[in-house]
């Protein structure tokens, strides 16, 4: 019975060629829209956490106060309030995992006739442990250069093109300001930062160095931030809680006092950032599902179209003993492989114009599998839902009336 029936609902579509494809022309941009616009949502939502996860897992920045002038204050870290017993203090702290001081600079860079402009941090030995930096050639400074103030850096992998080329860098001598460095190490990539700075294009010194050779006297005994790494995200809203506890009590600040230091927590940014974008993503697959429904209401009337002009037809097949439900079912099943068939090729073109778009933007755009198979389960009810009314009415004619239709 199946058969005959798919025969059928192919012969009345072949019949109007360019109205079928039309009508299909609505399921196939829907479709289509819905499977991109979710790609391009999600490939959103990727960057943002990738950026995220590379400024460090469960991390807080402890940054210094404000200066305030003359009624003109600075921006966070103006004030040299925090110091390195503060970081050791809190890495005592349950729930800790490392701490990091960390002072920053720009500074010119020098190698031979090349020059560059970079931002420098001195800072510990855990300051790859708490920003999760892997070393891509070399090695790591370790505690004893700290102690020992040794001019010895790391630079980053935009650093080291810009100033070594192809040549290998390790062991190599630059001048940072006025002092001569010598490169033990190279930083595994990280891309951009949240404001768009590029995170490759830096130098880390040993904190004691930095204080020493490029800080000058006013960060001698200070620090401009503490980066705290948590042991865990569950851990993070007590460890925020007991670190601005022990901050207060060692600055001598009341619990109602204005603190003279800010406290960032990245993992609370990052929920917010994925929300953001998860919403996003959200509206731009519900904003491309109204062409769905613009798709159903075309599959609607064409299919209102095609009973009044099979009307006649319909009369005779139920004159030699069709029923109302093979009625019924014939025009269901040419409404659904309409809605079907555009969908199929709505995917296609979703799919394709997703990778286009990423290879125009030199961007990875990840194909949400689950949007496909609901973009194209959203087709299919579609054609039941908007072509029931027309194969009921359908079904429901009076067949010596339909007989009686020219």
């Amino acid at each position: 019975m199946l058969i005959p029936m798919l025969y059928e609902a192919l012969v009345a579509m072949a019949a109007n060629r360019m109205r079928t494809f039309l009508t299909m022309l609505g399921m196939m941009i829907g479709v289509a829209s819905v499977v991109l616009m979710v790609a391009i949502g999600q490939s959103a939502r990727d960057a943002v956490q990738k950026t995220i996860d590379s400024m460090g897992s469960h991390l807080f920045i402890v940054l210094a106060g404000s200066a305030n002038s003359g009624g003109v204050r600075s921006g966070s870290g103006g004030l040299n309030t925090l110091t390195a017993d503060d970081a050791k203090a809190i890495s005592e702290l349950q729930g800790v995992n490392v701490t990091a001081p960390v002072v920053q600079a720009r500074q010119q860079l020098v190698y031979g006739s090349i020059n560059w402009n970079s931002d420098v941090f001195g800072s510990s030995a855990d300051y790859l442990i708490a920003r999760d930096w892997t070393i891509a050639q070399g090695n790591a400074f370790d505690e004893s250069d700290v102690r020992q103030s040794r001019r010895v850096a790391l630079i980053g992998s935009s650093t080291a093109e810009t100033l070594f080329g192809n040549d290998n860098p390790i062991g190599q001598t630059i001048r940072i300001g006025r002092t001569p460095f010598e490169i033990v190490g190279v930083l595994g990539s990280k891309g951009q930062s949240l404001d768009g700075r590029d995170q490759d294009d830096t130098v880390i010194v040993p904190l004691s160095t930095a204080q020493r050779y490029l800080v000058g006297n006013r960060w001698r005994s200070s620090v401009r931030m503490i980066l705290v790494q948590a042991t865990s995200n569950e851990v993070m809203p007590q460890l925020e809680y007991d670190m601005d506890a022990l901050l207060r009590q060692r600055h001598k600040i009341p619990v109602e006092g204005d603190a003279d230091f800010s406290l960032n927590n990245l993992a609370a940014i990052a929920e917010t950032a994925a929300k953001t974008a998860q919403t996003m993503s959200l509206l731009l697959g519900a904003i491309a599902s109204i062409s769905l429904v613009v798709g159903g209401i075309g599959i609607m009337n064409i299919m209102l179209v095609s009973v009044t002009e099979r009307t006649r037809e319909i009369g005779i097949r139920m004159a030699i003993g069709a029923r109302q439900r093979d009625v019924l079912s014939q025009f269901l099943l040419e409404s659904l492989m309409i809605s079907v068939t555009g969908g199929a090729i709505g995917l296609c073109v979703g799919i394709g114009g997703a990778m286009l778009v990423g290879s125009i933007w030199d961007v990875t755009i990840g194909i949400s599998w689950s949007a496909v198979v609901l973009a194209f389960s959203i087709s299919a009810f579609t054609g039941v839902f908007f072509g029931f009314y027309p194969a009921l009415k359908a079904s429901r004619l009076d067949p010596i009336e339909a007989l009686r239709y020219h």
